[in-house]
């Protein structure tokens, strides 16, 4: 009997991409930032986008979270076509479906970590009991559970990027984006980012991350390597 079970079904499919293109114009003349990628990502997986700088990596990721449109082709997320919503469709996508992780944090530097992860969920109107539940809940999981009254500045680099890891995960969003998030680290302190991330993956979060970090990418149970505009490799691993 042949076997008729299907590589990848659609229902588990977090991520769809088809023949993205972005194009920039530059003094009067396209730039092709990138050139008709496509790109499945199941539910549960952990991919690395890696690359040359100029390659595409950021712009790919910046589509895939809905900060920018492609110029051409179909995104869809969690069943959701992202690709031409408007800006207030988009801007309610981000805020309950996509995680982001940023190289540079971008915490409120006057909010505790507390507030600074409550604010999502404020903006989503979670109730307050439960945004403060789900709070605590975050930071612990993240090793801050004796930290949540500091501020930012009142607190290292590796523990503000626990404290932007717990605000992305805050609305339970379907994916998680990270760009650079070892990138402001020291060695160390990436090393244990690297930890977390997997941690996340284990525990069930889709994640894509952007790196030059190799020790990051190595993590990763798929590379996907760019390379103007285009994937010129995929390389997925077997679940161990």
């Amino acid at each position: 009997m042949s076997d008729t079970r299907p590589s990848r079904r659609s229902e588990e499919l977090v991520l769809s991409a088809r023949d993205v293109r972005r194009d920039y114009p530059v003094a009067g003349e396209p730039v092709h930032a990138v050139r008709g990628i496509s790109l499945d990502i199941a539910r549960g997986e952990y991919v690395a986008l890696v690359g040359p700088s100029g390659c595409g990596k950021s712009t790919l990721l910046n589509l895939l979270g809905a900060i920018d449109r492609p110029t051409s082709g179909t995104i869809t997320i969690a069943g959701r076509d992202i690709s031409s919503l408007s800006d207030a469709e988009a801007t309610r996508f981000r805020l309950t479906g996509i995680g982001f992780v940023f190289q540079r944090f971008y915490l409120m530097p006057t909010l505790t970590a507390a507030e600074n992860v409550q604010l999502p969920m404020a903006e989503a109107k979670v109730p307050r009991a439960e945004r403060e539940a789900r709070t605590e809940e975050l930071l612990g999981y993240v090793g801050l559970a004796g930290r949540s009254e500091h501020r930012p500045y009142q607190l290292s680099g590796g523990e503000q990027q626990r404290v932007a890891i717990a605000r992305a995960l805050a609305n339970r969003p379907a994916l998680l984006l990270a760009d650079e998030p070892t990138g402001e680290l020291d060695a160390r302190t990436g090393a244990e980012m690297i930890e977390m991330f997997a941690r996340l993956n284990a525990d069930g979060a889709t994640l894509v991350v952007v790196t030059h970090d190799e020790e990051l990418a190595k993590a990763a149970r798929r590379v996907v390597h760019l390379r103007d505009g285009v994937v010129v490799d995929d390389a997925g691993r077997a679940a161990p």
